[in-house]
């Protein structure tokens, strides 16, 4: 009896030493805020919060109707000035992961991708179960990527009494099968996504056809409710004073600021992430077919053809390939420049454009290209690839047009009159355009977001 005591004891008191000390590393519950407290809100993403305009949104929308917000994110470029000014806003970042693990090739992805998933997964985990205060009760969770941040979502929001709320963007498999293809990692990927993203608090999407997506074919039952980008208050349309003090004030205009002012140089502005998803050479064709007609017509009618400064902003991994093609080409009417701006500087650069023009294809064919958004926030019409939920967004001959080929946007430039201010096909772009000013994220998120977290 004594010998199985000694052979059973070491083993029992190691198991419940190890449990004890589970308990104790648990995190702790999440505690209801009372009635003179504020409701407190985790906001996710797993990306840079500088260049994720909708989450930033989100977080100045629940500070602005009574909430607290924890950001967290990767703390590379600038956010918006009145996100950091906000005393209700904290920014909690999260550490990057080392440089050798980067994914930018298959093979990369490959090799490196689990590490990184694991290094992510970690430090997400460490920082909403034990930096973040019990008294937040809510996590929005902005999806791509789905690793790991929604499996991450899944375990905190049940060790602590969290609710879990979904941002849905895109699908995060569609995205990486742009990288990957067909490989079997894609389809593991699908079933993750489909499964794990289930059983949250709510679900936001950014297009009704996504919502029916997720309802149809992923048989998701909690709430889904279609939250459309909208231009926030500080896209709005510049005044002719305004547009000529900008142009002349920043370094890839000031060139052209007279010309521009005049009519003899018309902006065009194109927002890019410089990825396989938004093919740059489509553009790059139209604005050859334009430069080609400009210079016929110019012969022909001396000089009545306006010439293009197309600005490119963003950044990517295909933007230098395509920048030293834009070198090779001996364009005579147009000029192109790549640039990255500022959060403050961006509103300004678009409310100058004359047309806006969206590359975005789409993973899914069910997200929305936010630049589209931000145009139509100062006014400006857009030409956007034709794809199938980019009706809800762009109304072909209403607000916009919308193209499938470099050659059908070039053929735009040309006979549609797109850049003659006289034109009536531009003038009623145009009006379209402006009318989408008045559909404001402020209003649209009061509708539709504020009552998931009862503010």
């Amino acid at each position: 009896m004594m010998d199985s005591l000694e052979f059973w004891g070491t083993p029992l008191l190691f198991l419940s030493l190890s449990f004890s000390l589970l308990l104790l590393c648990l995190p702790s519950r999440h505690v209801p805020p009372g009635r003179d407290q504020k409701t407190r809100v985790v906001v996710v993403v797993l990306g840079d919060i500088g260049r994720s305009p909708r989450m930033q949104y989100h977080a100045l929308s629940i500070a602005r109707k009574g909430g607290l917000v924890d950001l967290v994110g990767y703390d590379e470029s600038a956010p918006r000035p009145e996100l950091m000014d906000n005393p209700d806003i904290k920014m909690c970042p999260l550490p990057p992961p080392p440089g050798f693990l980067r994914t930018d090739t298959p093979i990369q992805f490959i090799l490196f991708a689990p590490l990184k998933a694991l290094f992510q997964l970690t430090s997400m985990v460490y920082l909403l179960c034990y930096i973040i205060p019990p008294s937040a009760g809510y996590i929005l969770l902005q999806n791509p990527p789905a690793i790991p941040t929604l499996a991450v979502a899944k375990l905190v929001g049940a060790l602590r009494g969290m609710k879990i709320v979904i941002d849905w963007h895109n699908f995060g498999w569609s995205v990486l099968q742009l990288k990957l293809k067909e490989h079997p990692i894609v389809y593991f990927c699908k079933i993750y996504e489909m499964f794990v993203g289930k059983g949250a608090y709510a679900n936001f999407t950014v297009t009704d056809v996504m919502g029916l997506t997720l309802k149809n074919d992923w048989g998701v039952k909690t709430p889904i409710r279609t939250l459309y980008d909208r231009p926030p208050t500080h896209f709005f349309p510049l005044s002719p004073e305004e547009r000529g003090e900008f142009l002349e004030s920043h370094p890839a205009t000031a060139h052209h600021a007279s010309a521009i002012s005049s009519g003899s140089t018309r902006l065009l502005i194109s927002s890019t992430s410089w990825t396989p998803d938004e093919d740059f050479s489509h553009l790059l064709g139209a604005l050859l077919i334009y430069d080609r007609w400009a210079s016929r017509a110019n012969f022909l009618k001396h000089g009545s053809a306006p010439s293009i400064l197309a600005v490119i902003t963003g950044k990517g991994q295909l933007r230098d390939g395509y920048m030293a093609r834009v070198e090779m080409l001996e364009f005579q009417h147009v000029t192109i420049e790549s640039v990255w701006l500022e959060s403050e500087d961006y509103p300004k650069m678009v409310g100058c454009a004359d047309l806006g023009v969206s590359l975005h294809t789409s993973t899914s064919g069910v997200d929305l290209p936010m630049k589209v958004v931000d145009l139509f926030g100062v006014g400006v019409p857009v030409a956007a690839f034709d794809y199938l939920a980019i009706s809800e967004l762009v109304k072909h001959e209403v607000n916009g047009i919308v193209f499938r080929t470099g050659e059908e946007l070039g053929e735009a430039l040309v006979r549609q009159n797109l850049f003659d201010p006289a034109s009536p096909r531009l003038m009623k772009l145009k009006e379209g355009a402006l009318g989408e000013t008045e559909n404001r994220w402020d209003e649209n998120w009061d509708k539709v977001a504020a009552p998931v977290f009862g503010l």
